[in-house]
């Protein structure tokens, strides 16, 4: 009786933990830009969502902040130093963890977000240095330069992926000729695999994680193509040619029913990809050179893509399966899109701030406001985060109350 008590208790405790066990965080969430927030406001007050809280002096940079262990972790730069702000839920700066040096050279400051695993997280400069640090005492657990120690180079803005974190395995794309990506063990650093790809140098763009029966699938872009490698193995299973005038494809692929939609702007545009049920091969449906967000991001919702564009600046909807246009909108300027509770946030690069009904009726612009905070270029993705917008402006963080 005693040892089945004991047994019930343990699997108890088991049961408690797994169940607040910490997902690794991801850039622009788990959905890609689709949050699962619920009872959200559906119109704003004149003068836009109310502002909960702002911190100003951050320094510069483009990255969104994260959310972890009741926490906000936010990269940023200062003099040339790349920190670590860690924040209270109300605003409150708990610490400020150096990186080392950051990118000062055109658009400077920080460019990926923070990726907060457990206790440990991890940054990838702008120079291509990859630092995990312990998220308490700020002690460096292990560091790469992606360029020294895997033949990677930097590339013209300077690098921007966000790494992907799956269970003990962390992924990074140098841009090497032999390492183009390399699956790294996250507690230490060492080399599981690596791949050499296309060859091509990287291109600013964090990977998806396509989870599929047989395998799970890396996706990303690199400077002339988009490749598809077994997360497990690294073998690359198969490439798609896309580029574009400045080798530049910032936006994770987007999957949605089994397929997948790729995209970069300057015209080039996306297109959406058949993929095999085992994830080895893929097969152009469709293209749209109209579809070219430049860094903007793009969702879909209940089987219809909403974003805007570069050249084609209009804020579009077109249908996921067959590639039809719903409608073109030039009512905001070009910017990022966000999604959660039927509606869509759409943050221009004009500091223009909208809630949009996700509809393929119509671009219906149901509240905006003007981002006056804050210090340089519009670029940074909001983020969704108990019933709160996020929005990161150069050297301004702002909690905007949506619920």
């Amino acid at each position: 009786m005693i040892r089945k008590c004991l047994f019930l208790a343990l699997a108890m405790l088991f049961s408690i933990t797994s169940l607040f066990a910490q997902e690794p965080t991801v850039w622009r969430g788990h959905n890609n830009g689709v949050y699962p927030e619920t009872g959200l406001l559906k119109n704003w007050p004149a003068n836009g969502p109310e502002i909960l809280w702002s911190v100003e002096g951050l320094g510069e940079g483009h990255s969104s902040p994260v959310f972890a262990n009741d926490k906000i972790y936010l990269s940023t730069m200062i003099d040339g130093e790349g920190f670590i702000f860690i924040f209270s839920q109300n605003g409150e700066q708990l610490k400020k963890i150096s990186y080392g040096k950051e990118f000062t050279e055109s658009y400077p400051g920080a460019r990926s977000s923070v990726v907060v695993d457990g206790e440990l997280m991890y940054i990838y400069s702008g120079y291509g240095v990859l630092t995990c640090m312990d998220s308490e005492s700020g002690e460096v657990k292990w560091r790469k330069n992606s360029f020294e120690d895997f033949d990677g180079k930097n590339i013209r803005w300077g690098v921007t992926e966000t790494v992907l974190i799956d269970g003990d395995v962390l992924y990074l794309t140098p841009g090497g000729k032999i390492n183009n990506m390399v699956a790294l063990n996250r507690f230490n650093g060492d080399l599981i695999w690596t791949s050499a790809g296309k060859g091509d140098l990287s291109a600013y763009c964090t990977p998806l994680m396509v989870e599929l029966p047989a395998r799970k699938l890396l996706v990303t872009h690199t400077a002339d193509h988009i490749i598809g490698v077994d997360a497990k193995t690294g073998q690359l299973l198969w490439d798609y040619p896309h580029k574009n005038q400045w080798s530049v494809h910032p936006n994770t692929p987007l999957f949605y029913n089994g397929d997948l939609f790729c995209f970069s702007g300057y015209g080039t545009g996306g297109v959406k990809l058949d993929l095999s049920d085992d994830g080895s091969s893929v097969t152009k449906q469709w293209d749209n050179v109209k579809l070219d967000s430049r860094m903007g991001g793009m969702v879909v919702v209940d089987g219809y893509m909403y974003g805007s564009g570069d050249k084609g600046r209009e804020w579009r909807c077109v249908n996921w399966e067959t590639g039809e246009e719903k409608y073109a909108s030039k009512d905001l300027a070009k910017g990022v899109t966000i999604y959660a509770d039927g509606m869509l946030y759409c943050y221009s690069e004009r500091g223009e701030l909208a809630l949009v009904k996700a509809t393929p009726d119509g671009f219906n612009i149901v509240s905006q406001t003007k981002v006056e905070l804050g210090t340089a270029q519009h670029w940074a993705h909001p983020v969704i985060n108990n019933g709160r917008l996020f929005v990161r402006h150069g050297d301004v963080l702002i909690a905007y109350k949506i619920k």
